[in-house]
């Protein structure tokens, strides 16, 4: 498979603005298969937004991409990533348990080595590849506990630097937790004053479960006085007792959170008893709690001290979505201590849970593709002009498929990701040719109908 970015991290070039003078349209997308539409449409963009869906623009276009009845959609978007720690696996040691303890002492080991120049490099060299596969919207969480908040400087740069490619939120995350470690509520209000995004949380590792309510505590009267959205890692763990979700929903409902919280893995809910799990998701679906499941991490990490038979060790993503709850799948993990594997592909993420969170059923796979695009940006607080819409930014991906589930089976290229109305990357589609007897042909996987 050949990659190219068809456009720098850097302004258009003089060359390209000469060229869309005296044109109407500046894009034009043909023979684009948006969802939930069942003919194909021509997209026309105009100074970087969505002038014109209709089954044919007739003005030509400056720049024009036949997307050849394959599916056209908002950029993924991925909630859930540690930027800080992309692309550092063996660095100072590989994780041998592949346990989320071995994790963190690991990433505790490498943090006094840590520069702000390698966790720049190393970010946006993921940010890169998240891109170049449609990628276009990332929250990134922090740890506060890196040496002089390097890592929220450097995050918080890189967000500045992308501004007008990518759409980077910054969690102020105490890895540590905040009362487990030295002066965890000083670095964590810096890291506000600094120019955090969103707050950020870790009850299940602190120390007692009284220090864990004291986190959500202390994350809401954060969250309050800097006027952000919260984001926790909440329950990360397969310890069906580890139950800070039910506070996190009380201290929502309670401080008028309702719709700007988070909760991250949230893994312990899959072996709570039924019982109580029924009732916790009528408390999460009134407190408009936003539930991330990151599939790579959890599937590797969560129920390693199960034995046989083992959990599957992620959340409860069908109930909750059944039940009104809103639920975004993120990456997490890229090459780091805590996952050695990943190439920042939301849909090989929604691939992975498909089979992990048993959502083969038909409308399930429309469900997954929504998971790494309208509930995700949802969770991130931009759904306003996310959809392809007439006056919305054109923010758009072509993908190499004719529908979701096409998309999730093949795991193909992003054809074209384009951003406020420019191509910002390209993707040349991989080709395999087959000889049998005395037929040669190319072979692209996929049935030759539309779905």
């Amino acid at each position: 498979m050949t990659r190219r970015w068809s456009m720098s991290f850097k302004s258009c070039s003089a060359e390209l603005d000469v060229l869309l003078r005296g044109f109407i349209v500046d894009l034009i997308i043909r023979r684009a298969r948006l969802r939930h539409r069942e003919n194909l449409v021509d997209v026309g963009v105009k100074s970087g937004r969505i002038i014109t869906i209709a089954p044919s623009v007739a003005e030509k276009g400056a720049v024009e991409i036949d997307a050849g009845g394959n599916l056209v959609s908002p950029p993924f978007c991925d909630p859930h990533v540690h930027l800080d720690a992309v692309l550092s696996v063996g660095d100072p040691r590989y994780n041998q348990s592949g346990t989320l303890l071995e994790g963190i002492a690991i990433w505790s080991e490498r943090k006094p080595t840590l520069t702000k120049e390698l966790i720049r490099a190393n970010a946006l060299e993921a940010i890169k590849w998240e891109v170049a596969q449609g990628c276009l919207k990332i929250r990134t969480h922090a740890d506060v506990f890196a040496p002089e908040l390097i890592a929220v400087e450097a995050l918080l740069e890189l967000k500045g630097d992308l501004k007008d490619e990518v759409d980077i939120q910054v969690v102020a995350f105490p890895q540590d937790g905040i009362y487990a470690a030295p002066h965890g509520e000083k670095l964590m209000e810096e890291a506000l004053r600094m120019g955090a995004d969103v707050v950020g949380g870790i009850p299940h590792n602190e120390l007692t479960r009284e220090d864990g309510i004291r986190d959500l505590e202390y994350a809401f009267s954060l969250a309050e006085k800097y006027e952000k959205p919260i984001d926790v890692h909440c329950d990360e763990t397969g310890d069906e007792q580890s139950r800070f979700i039910e506070v996190l929903a009380k201290l929502a409902i309670e401080r008028g959170f309702e719709g700007r919280v988070a909760a991250s893995h949230a893994t312990a809910m899959h072996n709570y008893n039924n019982d109580y799990a029924f009732k916790l998701i009528g408390i999460l679906q009134r407190a408009g709690i936003h539930v991330i499941t990151n599939p790579f991490d959890n599937a590797v990490l969560q129920n390693r001290f199960d034995g046989y038979p083992r959990r599957r060790g992620h959340t409860r993503v069908d109930e909750l979505l059944a039940r009104g709850v809103n639920v975004a799948i993120g990456h997490d993990s890229i090459m780091d201590p805590w996952y050695p594997l990943g190439r920042g592909s939301m849909l090989q993420a929604a691939n992975l849970l498909l089979h992990t969170a048993h959502m083969s059923g038909y409308a399930q796979i429309s469900q997954l593709y929504d998971m790494i695009t309208v509930n995700s940006a949802r969770t991130l607080g931009v759904a306003g002009e996310y959809q392809i819409a007439e006056g919305n930014t054109a923010d758009l991906i072509v993908v190499n498929a004719s529908s979701e589930m096409e998309a999730i089976r093949l795991l193909p290229e992003c054809l074209w990701v384009i951003r406020r109305g420019k191509v910002l990357a390209t993707t040349s589609p991989a080709r395999s040719r087959v000889e049998l007897g005395d037929t040669a042909e190319d072979i692209d996987f996929k049935r030759g109908e539309t779905q």
